[in-house]
């Protein structure tokens, strides 16, 4: 197996846009992308791209320059993203669902004074406030129409007007159509791949306030090389990736957007997740790879519409962003014939850090084996230094040409975050095997601290999932006036079946220990989600913290 080191010395950091170079050299013909239906070339994707880096650098833009993406997955984010890169300027990614604050707030940190959006006015609308609050000073706007097949544009004309914005014509507001009319090349730009930054993506990181992690152009390409040893079944040039997860979110655009670039795939875009729509374009496309969070796997195992579609010809599957239930993982394999495995990363290590191997030495349970090039120890919890005997528990530290460059004017937040020997604090908790596996047991702000006992959400769902009612299940910390704190249970049941809290008590008995034996159990039609599917703790954290404070006051 090769080391670290010398993994390391083989690899040669790149500039991420002449990833789309190379492949539009060889797969020009080949289709790049799908959007409902409508499909590009890889070098028609090529050519869009050269003339959206020569418009954007007749307006100024250049290193130095940070250019906000507030797109969904439409193939308007590709062309930018790979446009900004070639011009040495660098990509802000914004939630197009966040609303005006968090856009407004973002916008000023990321000192970003260009933003590209849709015509759309659930999008428009709140980017053009925050211009008006001048934290911007353009927008791009990008017509939804220009991605739509004629038949659908027509549609789309007829009954969707009032969805579309009205975009004032000034200095302010630039169009896509106008963008592409002054010039086909850009200028070329040097680019330092180890220190110029390709990417700012805003995470709450490890500490929970929002932050850009510097993605240089280093980082990424690492991460692609990595992604390309880790599917080295892939077919270059013959692979169809379904993008559902959004673009805007790195695990997205790494797995789905840049592995699809460098393997020469053509990108099957899901503007978002609707379930019928995913298995219709599964169906219509023949779709061979799919990136998921485990929620979209777990709709496709439960629904019954997907008896009704034929799956089978997805081979490969990576599932990040949360925990892949072990049953989850073992229904879908069966439903489509695929490989599906869990993989680890982490904004910070842009993302991917961990992955299954594609064969059957696949471990479920487990968030596999390091990609090439990384390193990690475990740590103490307490000390967060001390390094634990090995297959011990302790915090994951991790190594790797990945590993951001540093936290967008936080030098504190990155001096906490990464040693100064380079190792990245997760705030995850796991250990590593004789194998080299590594098993996570929970995030460290997760931790139940349980009469004096270290109790693990994760643990306590694996177990709750057995259970074959449940459909998804959330475990949080409650204060408890005996034991300091205990779990409590936040459960969905899926279509069809009904259960009680003493019928999951009597259940659990045989999978847990005393201790890790839940207080309380809730039942819910829906458990809260992030913009990418992820089953979200804090909501239902800040709802207990504001019934107990409810309750104290009736007391008072």
């Amino acid at each position: 197996m090769t080391t670290a080191e010398e993994w390391n010395a083989a690899f040669k950091p790149r500039p991420v846009h002449e990833y789309l170079e190379t492949t539009v050299a060889q797969y020009g013909t080949r289709p790049a992308c799908d959007f409902m239906g409508k499909v590009w070339t890889y070098a028609e994707f090529g050519a869009l791209v050269d003339r959206t880096a020569a418009g954007l650098q007749a307006m100024g833009v250049g290193p130095g320059v940070h250019v906000g993406l507030c797109l969904p997955n439409t193939p308007f984010y590709t062309i930018f993203y790979f446009a900004v890169l070639k011009i040495g300027a660098t990509v802000a990614n914004f939630n197009p669902l966040y609303v005006e604050r968090e856009l407004s707030f973002q916008a000023r940190d990321a000192d970003v004074r260009i933003m590209v959006t849709m015509d759309l006015k659930v999008i428009y609308d709140k980017v053009e406030e925050v211009r008006k609050e001048r934290a911007l000073d353009k927008i791009i706007v990008c017509p939804m129409a220009w991605c739509l097949p004629t038949i659908k544009k027509v549609l789309f004309s007829l009954f969707k007007r009032k969805e579309l914005a009205d975009i004032p014509r000034d200095d302010a507001h630039i169009r896509f159509e106008d963008l592409q009319t002054r010039g086909d090349k850009p200028k070329p730009v040097a680019i330092d791949p180890a220190n110029d930054i390709a990417v700012l993506q805003y995470t709450g990181g490890t500490t929970g306030v929002p932050k850009g992690a510097m993605l240089t152009h280093r980082n990424l390409s690492a991460n692609i090389e990595q992604m390309r040893c880790v599917f080295e079944k892939a077919r270059p040039g013959q692979e169809k990736m379904l993008c559902v997860l959004p673009f805007f979110h790195v695990f997205a655009m790494t797995v789905g957007q840049n592995l699809s670039i460098i393997l020469g795939a053509e990108m099957v875009l899901q503007p978002r997740f609707e379930l019928k729509s995913l298995l219709e374009a599964v169906k219509r496309k023949k779709v061979t790879l799919f990136p998921g969070v485990p929620t979209i796997y777990t709709a496709i195992n439960n629904s019954p519409m997907t008896a009704n579609y034929d799956l089978t010809s997805i081979r490969i599957c990576l599932s990040g962003g949360a925990p892949l239930p072990v049953e989850v993982k073992e229904s879908f394999e069966k439903i489509t014939g695929c490989i599906l495995v869990e993989g680890y990363g982490l904004t910070e290590t842009s993302p991917v850090a961990a992955v299954n191997p594609l064969d059957d030495s696949r471990r479920a349970g487990s968030i596999g084996r390091l990609v090439p090039g990384t390193s990690a120890r475990f740590v103490s919890i307490e000390d967060r230094e001390t390094v634990v005997p090995a297959g011990e528990k302790g915090e994951l530290l991790l190594h790797g040409p990945q590993v951001m460059k540093g936290y967008w004017k936080r030098e504190d937040a990155t001096a906490e975050t990464i040693t100064q020997d380079g190792y990245l604090h997760t705030g995850d908790v796991g250990y590593q095997d004789d194998g080299g596996f590594i098993y996570l047991v929970d995030r460290i702000k997760d931790l139940i601290l349980c009469s004096g006992y270290n109790v693990y959400p994760r643990v306590i769902e694996e177990a709750i999932y057995q259970h074959e009612a449940v459909d998804e299940t959330i475990v949080i910390a409650v204060p408890d006036a005996y034991r300091g704190q205990s779990p409590k249970a936040f459960i969905k049941l899926k279509e069809g079946h009904s259960l009680t809290a003493d019928d999951m008590k009597a259940f659990l008995k045989d999978h847990l220990s005393t201790i890790e034996l839940p207080r309380d159990y809730e039942f819910r039609d829906e458990l809260p989600k992030t913009m990418v599917g992820k089953l979200s703790k804090k909501e239902l954290v800040e709802e207990e913290a504001q019934k107990r404070a409810a309750a104290e006051a009736r007391s008072a």
